[in-house]
């Protein structure tokens, strides 16, 4: 458990979004100079990338997106990586926002004024999709680690709708299930899996997760009237997000063990009266968590980044043992395209660098 700081002059902090392998975290922190986008990696510490907020990054930390402020304190879309800095996305005076990005960076969604959803790949530029959404919603429109699905709400009738968009299929829009709207907010990497809140008919919200097979399913809550789920794992098994019970907490939801609350699970990482309130995004294999929560130690509202020790790097079948099933889940993937399990490094390929972070942890569990 590691409490990310603040940066200098700053009294609180939130993490929106965490590499694959857990090493980089973005979000945003106060500052002597105002809110400021911050990645963060345990070697440098909280980095300030300008004013602004960073809402996604890539599977190896080295693209960051999210928005920042011109001199008019207008919101723009950008993306940043160690080369080029902050990068503007949409030309123009007008509002914009990027609020994810794909696994390797190359796509990024937002939003823009006049232009609605937009896709932006270095080649395209920004292309809007014919999609609109209130600009409120503009800061949780998600995209798949493969880029081929986006996520986010339409406005319909006046309210709400929870929708998911390809290039293939076009846009599908989700029932509400006799509720009055809702917000899909992430999606698994190949965009088969999409998880948001919904909103019944007392006006309360509760997370779902929605796959084509089951449609749209309540997960519940922590005993209170209310739950959101902000990310997903890639193969879609692992939920995080926020509820109530006696107050504000982080969980995790899987399959198996249902809706569970982070401060009791993790109890003995947490010191003193220190909790965490919101889980915000989970990475690829579902081990680490970042979000925000209390550190008592310094007694403000801090980014946090959990570890949660499962699955071991090289446990594709998740079965908690690095063994010869692993290695042959890879090898006879070996060479194919796609972000799934066997993809341990999450750069699109199964290739050696898999095979060798297989070899390096054999045996790891397995006692």
């Amino acid at each position: 458990m590691t409490w990310l700081g603040v940066l200098p002059g700053g009294s609180l902090s939130r993490a929106n979004a965490v590499s694959a392998d857990g090493t980089v975290v973005v979000g945003i922190s106060s500052s002597a100079s105002g809110t400021r986008a911050f990645r963060w990696t345990r070697e440098t510490g909280m980095v300030d990338l300008g004013s602004g907020e960073a809402l996604g990054v890539s599977a190896d930390g080295n693209v960051v997106v999210g928005y920042a402020y011109d001199s008019n304190n207008r919101e723009f879309a950008f993306r940043w990586t160690p080369e080029t800095g902050v990068q503007r996305l949409v030309s123009g005076s007008g509002q914009s926002v990027a609020s994810g990005v794909s696994a390797d960076g190359s796509s990024a969604v937002g939003w823009a004024m006049g232009l609605g959803v937009f896709l932006w790949t270095p080649d395209t530029g920004a292309v809007p999709l014919g999609l609109q959404t209130n600009p409120a919603n503009a800061f949780n429109i998600g995209i798949s680690a493969d880029g081929s699905t986006i996520v986010g709400s339409i406005m319909e009738d006046g309210v709400h709708r929870a929708a998911r968009w390809t290039r293939e299929s076009g846009l599908e829009v989700f029932d509400t299930l006799g509720g009055w709207q809702n917000h899909a907010f992430a999606c698994s990497a190949d965009g088969s899996v999409v998880v948001g809140r919904i909103q019944d008919q007392s006006y309360w919200w509760q997370a779902f997760r929605w796959t084509r097979e089951t449609g749209l399913v309540g997960l519940g809550t922590l005993g209170g009237n209310t739950s959101t789920a902000f990310s997903v794992s890639g193969d879609g098994s692992v939920v995080v997000g926020t509820s109530t019970a006696t107050g504000l907490w982080a969980f995790r939801w899987t399959p198996t063990r249902g809706m569970e609350n982070l401060n009791i699970t993790y109890a003995g990482l947490l010191t003193g009266a220190s909790y965490l309130t919101s889980a915000r995004a989970v990475s690829p294999d579902g081990r680490y968590i970042v979000g925000v929560g209390f550190n008592a130690e310094t007694e403000r509202q801090e980014a946090f980044l959990l570890d949660t020790g499962f699955p071991s790097r090289g446990d594709v079948n998740r079965d908690g043992c690095v063994d010869d099933a692993d290695l042959m889940a890879v090898l006879f993937a070996f060479g194919e395209r796609g972000y799934r399990n066997a993809d341990i490094d999450w750069n699109g390929v199964i290739g050696d660098g898999d095979l060798l972070q297989v070899l390096f942890h054999f045996g790891n569990g397995c006692e």
